[in-house]
């Protein structure tokens, strides 16, 4: 929203910042004109957005549930609240019709001092517009924080609600039943609004609303505080939760809390209604005397809708049965109101109960017929019972292990408890059982017998003759001296060549720069015989002049001290002369920072 103090400023900052800046005398009129005319627009559309948000933001009074208007009339009073959004609409208004205007006078611009003098006089009329607003737009402030603080009450849901004087024990049974934390003290009005907690029954949610303290005087001298309980009980469909403390410790005698439950009764028309008589852990309802017994059976008891339950929050008696009694009471008047209703019929058109009709005909048991034999054969059923593993567990206690392998039906009992490995070597044993291995070996043992009487398995070499093993051993030495020849030829190929010393072969490899650069690299590096690289390389010239490697490590420490000096400065070496921008421009052009614009 707008910033009610510095909404002028706050329009020209933004202004400036998100519409050009520059403009000179020298440009065309129609440029000028144009550049002054988007800095009204730019501020009026800025302006009208905010200014839309905060009225589409609020809620209008004639849109919203009867119960939450009341209770923004009482909290804000709906005239003031309707007067502020108004004065933000002619605002609104106001600014456009500024911008307008000024846009229009601007069009007849001659100048770029007439031509920003009306646009000077346009932001300055939208800002003292702004400014008028102040009030108004922190009373909306005001109204927005209190309507954010505010509980979460759906008007058309299951609903408890609890009324009675204040310091009676409202927000202890709300406390009891919901994981609300109501404070609770021992003085009265430690409720000043309204509280909502939630709690299950029937596995559905129910809202539990706790309201302010009533006093019982008349309905133009309630203060704020009573009034947000009476506008609840106006116009909430809920169960209401009427709390008496019968100990009287609360400040109020008996008397004055049933004047009080008369006073507001015509508010509980058409809801169902609970009397909780708290704090019997003080007083018992038997030991009060006997005109106050007449004062609630002649105030509550003559009335057949009007439950009356003790409880006592302290020791939490009663507590349940008043949560049950009242969402049992809630539930039946709702469903009484739905068939009362007119859409219950269109419903019930549609439903048809079936209801089966009760057969005459007498059925017999059923008995198997395997049954009806053993009983014809005489059998009986054994007294023993087949001891469960429950029972066994029971019976040993800490010694008993179960046992699974006891009940494995095997061909010898004995193998039970053998220790088969599921897994052996990375291999599964599963996948290595043969029941018919036995077999099979047997038969492929007769297969490699017939094999070696027919000679399959009997080696060439033995059939040879010397004569045929002298000429194989003088072949295989006949391929290992090819070998070696082979061999010596290849590491002779490039020593019949004229050797080129290193001028040359950098004047070739200029020349043949076209030539693949495998070829020439592998042709230099066969050229170049080991006596042309006796040459010695000389040192480097950061080596030069020392005598070892701890000479060496020396200088170079003493290098990267004297450049630390020149670092500072962001220089490369001591011949860097190079003198960087006093005023980068990238810093120190563009928009300007706070301070007089006049000269635009």
């Amino acid at each position: 929203a707008v910033v009610s103090t510095q909404s002028g400023h706050y329009g020209r900052a933004k202004t400036q910042r998100k519409t050009p800046t520059i403009i000179h005398k020298h440009y065309q009129i129609s440029r000028i004109r144009s550049f002054y005319m988007r800095k009204v627009k730019f501020t009026e559309s800025n302006l009208n957005e905010k200014l839309t948000g905060i009225l589409a933001e609020f809620p209008k009074i004639e849109d919203i549930h009867p119960f939450y208007a009341d209770l923004m009339n009482i909290l804000y009073d709906k005239d003031h609240y309707k007067l502020a959004l108004g004065q933000i609409n002619m605002a609104k208004h106001l600014i456009g019709n500024v911008a307008k205007d000024y846009n229009r006078l601007l069009k007849f611009g001659d100048s770029l001092y007439r031509c920003k003098q009306l646009k000077r006089a346009a932001l300055g009329r939208m800002c003292t517009i702004m400014k008028r607003q102040n009030s108004s737009l922190l009373y909306l402030e005001q109204v927005r924080q209190h309507l954010g603080r505010l509980p979460s009450i759906d008007p058309n849901t299951r609903t408890l609600l609890l009324f009675g004087f204040p310091n009676v024990g409202k927000s202890s049974f709300v406390n009891n039943i919901t994981r609300a934390n109501v404070e609770v003290q021992p003085y009265a009005f430690t409720t000043k609004s309204l509280y909502v907690g939630h709690t299950d029954y029937q596995y559905l949610r129910w809202q539990v609303i706790d309201t302010p303290g009533i006093l019982d005087k008349p309905l133009e001298d309630r203060n704020t505080i009573e009034m947000q309980a009476i506008t609840a009980l106006a116009h909430l469909r809920a169960c209401v939760v009427c709390v008496l403390d019968i100990s009287e410790q609360c400040g109020y005698s008996l008397q004055q809390q049933c004047d009080l439950f008369n006073n507001i009764k015509p508010l509980f028309a058409n809801k169902p209604l609970i009397v909780a008589l708290n704090k019997i852990d003080a007083r018992r309802p038997e030991d009060l005397p006997q005109p106050e017994k007449d004062l609630l059976e002649q105030t509550f008891k003559k009335d057949a809708n009007v439950l009356v339950i003790p409880m006592s929050t302290l020791t939490k008696e009663g507590v349940s049965e008043v949560q049950n009694t009242a969402c049992d009471a809630l539930l039946a008047h709702r469903i009484e109101q739905k068939m009362a209703g007119n859409k219950v019929d269109n419903i019930l058109n549609r439903l048809h109960v079936a209801v089966p009709k009760a057969s005459q005909e007498i059925r017999q048991p059923h008995i198997p017929e395997g049954v009806l034999a053993q009983r014809a054969a005489g059998y009986t059923k054994p007294d023993t019972i087949r001891k469960l593993e429950r029972d066994l567990e029971e019976e040993l206690g800490d010694d008993y292990i179960l046992d699974l392998k006891k009940h494995y039906d095997l061909p010898n009992p004995d193998d039970k408890y053998d220790d088969i490995p599921e897994v052996w070597q990375g291999h599964n044993i599963a996948d290595f059982v043969d029941p018919d291995i036995v077999q099979k070996l047997e038969e492929l043992e007769k297969e490699e017998a017939m094999l070696e009487e027919a000679g399959v398995y009997e080696s060439e070499d033995e059939n040879l003759t010397e004569e045929q093993m002298e000429i194989r051993e003088k072949a295989g030495l006949i391929r290992k001296e090819k070998a070696i020849i082979r061999h010596k030829h290849r590491l002779n190929k490039h020593r019949n060549r004229t050797p080129m010393s290193e001028r040359v072969i950098r004047k070739k490899q200029g020349v043949k720069r076209a030539r693949s650069v495998s070829t020439v690299a592998g042709d230099v590096a066969m050229e170049v015989d080991s006596k042309f690289q006796t040459k010695k390389i000389k040192p480097g010239r950061d080596v030069s002049g020392l005598r070892d490697e701890k000479q060496v490590k020396a200088v170079r420490i003493l290098k990267k001290r004297s450049q630390i000096k020149m670092n500072q400065f962001g220089r490369a070496g001591e011949a860097d002369r190079h003198i960087a921008a006093k005023l980068p421009k990238h810093l120190f052009s563009g928009k300007r920072g706070a301070g007089k614009t006049q000269r635009r």
